[in-house]
């Protein structure tokens, strides 16, 4: 049984892969991934993937998630910035901003921030660190 694959074999090199963050594991630090991140542990960090984000039921990420589509069935004490989708499922809760094209939210998901969507929402989300004096009061 080969366990390396010789060059040209194999799954080829532009292909992204799946990054799985399993139930019980505890990740410190950013994750950065070209193809799918899907996480059923709990992550503090940034999270960003090139594809999707998939926190699964039970799954915590405390600290962003950057993506192209981000579905999350856990915990997510950060923001969520998704190129495309964001999906927010009966089993979610979200505690931070989401900035995307589209939003689905399903009875029972929880968001407890601000969403920005429509083609303008990532690029309304960019603000200066230092602040203009214009800031905002809720």
């Amino acid at each position: 049984m080969a366990i390396f694959t010789e060059k040209g074999q194999g799954v080829p090199e532009t292909e992204a892969g799946l990054s799985i963050i399993g139930t019980g594991m505890r990740v410190v630090g950013d994750i950065t991934a070209e193809g799918v991140v899907k996480i059923e542990g709990a992550v503090v960090g940034t999270v960003r993937a090139g594809r999707q984000v998939l926190v699964g039921k039970g799954g915590e990420v405390e600290g962003d998630v950057i993506s192209r589509e981000a579905i999350i069935g856990g915990e997510v004490r950060g923001s969520i910035r998704a190129d495309e989708r964001v999906e927010i499922q009966s089993t979610s809760v979200v505690h931070g901003d989401i900035a995307a094209k589209r939003l689905l939210v399903q009875e029972g998901g929880e968001i407890n921030g601000v969403v920005r969507m429509g083609e303008g929402a990532l690029e309304a989300e960019v603000v200066p660190k230092g602040g203009t004096g214009a800031e905002r009061a809720y």
